[in-house]
């Protein structure tokens, strides 16, 4: 990240957006000359120029926010915690789509991958394949997923996978800038065998519609895809942060597991 001040913030945020100054003027509606005396320092900018910037380079709430107080004005946008009174709508929603996934998992995470909630098939699923976790302790799936001794011993095409996720944690990291994000990557590509199979050029084998986690444990095999949603037009950075990601079976043998692993529990599935 650049220095903390306004202008250095804006140039950074400029380039790293590839825009020109005429480009990022002329989407701020203000003159190029302007535009470089806000980079420079030679110019002050109001409340309202801030915003306009932020808008213009769209960036994220957290660090428009970080634009502000680099600027000297008091940040605008709220980080509530889920449990918050004025999240109650929003939570129930979250749970809402949490149950109507069962039987088939799903979980919330924020943008470096925490759990924040899941749903009980999650639950059934990293227990069958991991054993029980321990209440309240902290699960970033991240690391879950690409670390040597969690879930890569029963992910088959775990080279594959982690290639694709890798990528997806690069897009992050460019586009929000946190110095959160870039060590979170970090983290990820210093554990063993991550580089390596970066390295590895794609398969030419035969791909289906959407690239499936294949997991096998004691000859019982599943075969998942995902989908990830976010919430629209969210004007909390928490709510900025979320994503929703849900689990269904690339066949029906996994279908009919996930199922039996329900009805096994007794757990009551939504009509």
């Amino acid at each position: 990240m650049p220095e903390p001040t306004f202008a250095a913030r804006l140039r950074w945020w400029r380039e790293h957006k590839g825009y020109s100054q005429l480009t990022l003027a002329g989407r701020a509606g203000i003159s190029q000359r302007h535009l470089s005396f806000l980079e420079l320092g030679r110019a002050s900018p109001s409340r309202d120029m801030v915003d306009r910037l932020a808008t213009a380079l769209d960036i994220p709430l957290r660090q428009h926010n970080a634009l502000l107080l680099a600027a000297g004005f008091a940040p605008e946008w709220h980080q509530r915690d889920l449990a918050a009174p004025d999240m109650a709508e929003v939570a129930s929603a979250l749970d809402y789509m949490l149950a109507q996934q069962e039987p088939y998992p799903a979980v919330v995470v924020d943008r470096h991958w925490n759990l924040l909630k899941s749903n009980r098939a999650a639950v059934r699923l990293v227990e069958f394949l991991v054993g029980p976790l321990v209440p309240g302790a902290p699960v970033n799936l991240a690391d879950a997923l690409v670390a040597p001794d969690i879930l890569r011993p029963y992910l088959t095409n775990w080279t594959e996978v982690v290639r694709h996720f890798i990528r997806s944690v690069e897009a992050d990291a460019t586009a929000d800038g946190l110095i959160e994000t870039t060590t979170l990557l970090e983290r990820l590509m210093d554990y063993s065998g991550v580089r390596a199979a970066l390295s590895l050029a794609a398969g030419k084998t035969d791909r289906g519609p959407v690239l499936a986690l294949h997991f096998r444990k004691d000859g019982t095999s599943l075969r998942l895809f995902t989908a990830i949603a976010t919430l629209g037009t969210p004007q909390d950075i928490t709510l900025q942060e979320l994503r929703i990601e849900c689990f269904f079976p690339m066949d029906e043998e996994t279908a009919k597991l996930l199922r039996g692993w329900a009805d096994e529990s007794g757990d009551d599935l939504p009509s």
